[in-house]
């Protein structure tokens, strides 16, 4: 079987091609922009101009079985566009379908959409989560992009028989990690003394090994085909708790101050910080039973184990 890989250099894709390169019955593919990106020796290498409406993806396609499509505008912290839905709409919807189109003309037969749990919303009530087949209700554009990319790969599936997996993380986490999730270790690393000691939210994470491993799962798994899935570690966790146990992978005390909740969100809030309020201190939920049940799955690398292996580089480095 011939995969093609797309958003090979991003944190998931450098996951993805660590693992299947080791999976001896594949044949890997990788679109890239760079010319200069140095992949593994056992990797086919495609340049590409980008995830552009007018890409010609025809040479990349051709002899390909299944798409794993990671390439993406993610969300920008510090946005530049004067229309950012337009923005994310050009690359995420219709640089997207142009893409998929491109590959089913050439005879593809599954594509796997790495899409966002911010498709489903950006947060739940705790011990209520999302489901894989509920209503979407995306509020930001990055959300509402990768929406209208799922619909229009829902129709292009109807239309050809194109099989089409969707697969929509939580926050991920793991080697690599960059963010406010990177920043947290390096908090906790350093001894900061931070305000995060009483929070009592739920939320859904998952490790990088876990969501590769489901991925590859999916790569052939009849069951899999025109299907949703949401994806965690199945272990929610509070920001408290979560800070606690990335201090223990780190081998650090966590000085963790038990400000009042609803006094930390009111300072975040005045300071114009209420995106950040949300994420710290808001829940996000989700269900995986139906990825449970219909492929069999169970994620294979525990919290902790993957809280300590997000932390190994980052301890090499302090």
């Amino acid at each position: 079987m011939r995969i093609l890989l797309t958003g090979a250099t991003g944190f998931i894709g450098r996951g993805l091609l660590e693992r299947v390169t080791t999976l001896g019955n594949l044949e890997l593919a990788a679109a890239v922009r760079k010319s200069e990106v140095v992949l593994p020796e056992a990797v086919e290498k495609f340049q590409v101009t980008g995830l552009e409406p007018d890409t010609d993806w025809r040479k990349v396609v051709r002899g390909i079985d299944t798409v794993i499509h990671s390439a993406a505008r993610v969300h920008v912290m510090k946005e530049v566009a004067t229309d950012p839905l337009s923005e994310f709409r050009r690359i995420n919807v219709d640089g997207t379908l142009n893409f998929a189109r491109q590959a089913v003309e050439a005879g593809l037969r599954r594509f796997i959409f790495i899409s966002s749990i911010k498709v489903n919303g950006e947060s739940t009530i705790a011990g209520i989560p999302y489901f894989a087949d509920a209503q979407p209700m995306p509020t930001d554009s990055y959300g509402i992009s990768k929406m209208e990319a799922e619909q229009g790969l829902r129709a292009l599936a109807e239309e050809t028989g194109l099989e089409v997996v969707i697969i929509r993380p939580t926050l991920v986490y793991g080697p690599g990690v960059k963010a406010n999730f990177f920043n947290m270790m390096r908090w906790l690393q350093k001894g900061v003394p931070l305000p995060f000691g009483a929070i009592n939210n739920r939320r859904s994470l998952i490790a990088l090994d876990n969501l590769v491993d489901l991925i590859v799962t999916c790569i052939d798994h009849p069951s899999a085909a025109n299907q949703t899935f949401l994806v965690s570690d199945d272990e929610d966790l509070s920001t408290t708790e979560l800070l606690w146990r990335t201090a223990a992978a780190l081998g650090k005390p966590a000085r963790l101050v038990p400000v009042p909740q609803g006094m930390l969100v009111s300072g975040l809030r005045l300071l114009g910080k209420g995106d950040l309020a949300q994420r710290l201190c808001g829940s996000l939920q989700v269900d995986i039973s139906k990825t449970r049940a219909l492929l069999g799955w169970t994620p294979p690398v525990s919290v902790d184990e993957g809280l300590r292996r997000a932390v190994a580089g980052i301890k090499v480095k302090g």
